[in-house]
């Protein structure tokens, strides 16, 4: 699997093109706010390329406005990492720099992952964007057929046109469904926003609770005592029971 499998499910439309190599020099500049950063930056990124400018004149859906953010166009970026560099901090600092938001597809040595965040407006600088809520995050691996139905519902067109906004929510949906395949087996995109809300609320719930069962399954493994080990091992059993359940809600 290859970025340029990404872009090729993308569909972009040569209108939206754009085709540039972005030098590092501008995010050095623009989105690295230590010293660590900038070394980060210089040291572990090969190449940045913008492939496309997603917006009016290009794809046809309108921009969006409202009290909270402003979207203009949205950019398709490709990020190519050398071995040993810090993967979501230079994730992070892409989103951050670019005052657009981003669909960044980024390739290490043997994975690709791709990477969306919303923007708002900065509430103590004016004209300034920060991130709103967390990255979503997917990583996309050898072909499956959920792998081949997330691919296949990435296209431009597919997503919802009433202005960026809800196009870009939609490639998010999406993501969430990926996720949701991992453990389901079968990817499944969300018939509303009510559902969608449903699985978004299961995937919290899932990796709260798979990150519970790994901290008490260590400890478990530690435990000198029988009779808390014993204890221990009855919440697993019962977190597994509230996974299995959160699994069934992922659907």
């Amino acid at each position: 699997m290859t970025a340029d499998t990404v872009i090729a499910a993308l569909s972009l439309p040569a209108d939206a093109r754009v085709d540039q190599r972005v030098p590092k020099k501008l995010l050095v500049e623009n989105g690295a706010p230590t010293a660590a950063d900038k070394r980060q930056i210089n040291e572990g990124i090969e190449d940045i390329h913008w492939l496309a400018a997603l917006k009016p004149a290009t794809i046809g859906v309108p921009v969006f406005r409202d009290d909270t953010r402003e979207y203009l166009e949205i950019a398709v970026l490709s990020l190519t990492l050398r071995p040993g560099a810090k993967a979501p901090r230079l994730t992070e600092l892409i989103h951050r720099a670019i005052p657009y938001p981003v669909f960044l597809i980024l390739s290490l040595p043997g994975s690709l992952t791709l990477s969306l965040a919303h923007l708002r407006w900065s509430q103590g600088q004016s004209g300034q964007t920060v991130l709103d809520g967390p990255l979503i995050t997917t990583k996309v691996s050898a072909e499956t057929p959920a792998t081949d139905a997330f691919l296949a519902s990435l296209n431009v067109t597919s997503q919802p046109r009433q202005h960026l906004y809800a196009l870009f929510q939609g490639w998010m949906e999406r993501f969430e469904a990926h996720a949701a395949a991992r453990h389901t087996g079968k990817f499944a995109h969300s018939a509303d926003p009510a559902a969608a809300e449903r699985r978004r609320a299961a995937l919290t719930e899932h990796d709260r609770l798979s990150r519970e069962i790994t901290g008490l399954r260590t400890r478990a493994a530690k435990e000198t005592q029988l009779n808390r080990r014993v204890e221990l091992n009855i919440q697993i059993k019962q977190l597994e029971a509230r996974l299995a359940e959160a699994t069934t809600d992922l659907s």
